[in-house]
């Protein structure tokens, strides 16, 4: 690929706004999770509560998405992401200067979705100022924001500690501000924009058991890597009794590992097929997880937790290498539905994991629980590598490509 060219392509400067647009995004969008230990301490939450309360804003974001993704197709994404970080500067402030109470703090996590639904703005504005040869280039650098996760639990436990959580959400106000208005400077809209999926697209995906499955697939590894990301620093202070920022520290390296081998996924994913990745990843993550079951010292605990999320990141690559391929006249459609579902994913694993907790005295139970799913998603890929073969292969004809049941199976050279 001729880097120059790809320079020369598209608008760099709205690229740049877009990363830093979903970078500072997902910092916000993530909060409750470093700062979970101190809000669940000065409010004595059980561990349902506390669970609940990190789960808040993925849900939120799942669905917001689809929203925030239709008002950018209507008014541009330019205007719909100055709008996006407007309303985040609202729950910041209230964390900063209002809240005490849980319901306050459940109303700030409702309010969160929006930064959480930057996806679907962020990264469809940039891609569209390339053409097709760039695309993929263009989203893997504006989809490179999601290193605000890892931002997020490196800095905002230190500044908890030290000036106390409240002045934490106040002082993320600082770099949302320099964002807004670096992107109202930098960015601009397309001049053209993709048409809007209709209902009709909609309902027509939503029939097809095809979606159902990549959904439930997406909701394991997305699902999986972004509810462990906000839960493990509540998770590791509970059962360890680790200092706040010590904790957030080591779950700052595992969401490093998941956030860094995502683009390994999807290149995982082209070189070998995206089904026989899924069918290692989840395999493999069942084996870690179940094994994180047990509970062990935290040294080994933290080191299957690290190839846990890692491990996620390449299924999330290796799951949005193969969507395009199946549906690819409705790819801004499938995006956004199974993006939804991996947030919802997201939402459950946290609500799960502090129910269980409180239910059965353990954390084992959620570790056991996100096993079965990894196992269940082996399974039924399994399952279903027979149908794709038989209905898929005809219709795409000899030459099928990476999604040839023959790069998936290993049965021989890819057509």
């Amino acid at each position: 690929m001729n880097r120059n060219g790809f320079w020369k392509a598209g608008h760099w400067p709205t690229l740049l706004a877009s990363f830093l647009y979903f970078d500072v995004s997902f910092l916000v969008w993530v909060i409750l999770g470093p700062l979970g230990p101190f809000l669940g301490e000065s409010l004595r939450l059980t561990a349902t509560q506390k669970g609940f309360l990190v789960a808040m804003p993925l849900l939120a974001g799942s669905l917001l998405r689809p929203v925030m993704g239709m008002l950018a197709d209507r008014i541009g994404g330019r205007r719909a992401a100055l709008l996006g970080m407007a309303i985040t500067t609202l729950p910041l402030f209230l964390g900063w200067r209002v809240a005490s109470r849980l319901d306050h703090f459940l109303l700030i996590g409702l309010l969160l979705g929006v930064a959480g639904a930057s996806f679907a703005v962020a990264l469809p504005l940039a891609s569209r100022w390339y053409p097709p040869q760039y695309q993929g280039l263009a989203m893997g650098i504006a989809g490179a924001g999601n290193s605000g996760t890892v931002l997020a639990t490196l800095f905002l436990p230190r500044l908890a500690a030290h000036f106390g959580w409240q002045q934490a959400f106040g002082l993320a106000l600082l770099p949302l501000a320099a964002v807004l208005i670096l992107f109202l400077l930098l960015a601009k809209d397309p001049a053209s924009r993709a048409a809007t999926p209709s209902v009709s697209t909609y309902r027509a995906l939503l029939g097809q058991a095809d979606t159902g499955w990549f959904c439930f697939y997406y909701g394991i590894t997305f699902g999986g890597f972004v509810g462990l990301a906000s839960f493990l620093t509540v998770f590791l202070v509970d059962q360890y009794g680790l200092p706040k920022v010590k904790a957030g520290d080591l779950v700052t390296v595992a969401v490093f590992a998941g956030s860094a081998l995502r683009p390994v996924g999807g290149w995982l994913a082209d070189r070998f097929g995206g089904y026989r990745v899924l069918l290692a990843v989840y395999m493999g993550a069942a084996v870690l997880v179940t094994a994180m079951s047990s509970l062990p010292p935290v040294a080994q605990g933290v080191m299957l937790l690290v190839a846990t999320l890692g491990l996620f990141g390449v299924g999330n690559g290796a799951v949005f290498q193969l969507v395009p391929q199946r549906f690819t006249s409705t790819i801004g459609a499938i995006t956004g539905l199974v993006g939804a579902a991996g947030g919802i994913g997201g939402f459950l694993l946290p609500s799960a994991f502090g129910l269980i907790k409180d239910f059965a005295g353990s954390y084992a139970g959620g570790f056991l629980l996100v096993g079965f799913l990894s196992l269940s998603g082996f399974a039924t890929l399994l399952q279903l590598g027979s149908r794709w073969r038989r209905d898929w292969e005809p219709a795409t004809g000899a030459r099928c490509g990476v999604f040839c049941y023959r790069t998936w199976l290993g049965t021989g050279e890819a057509a």
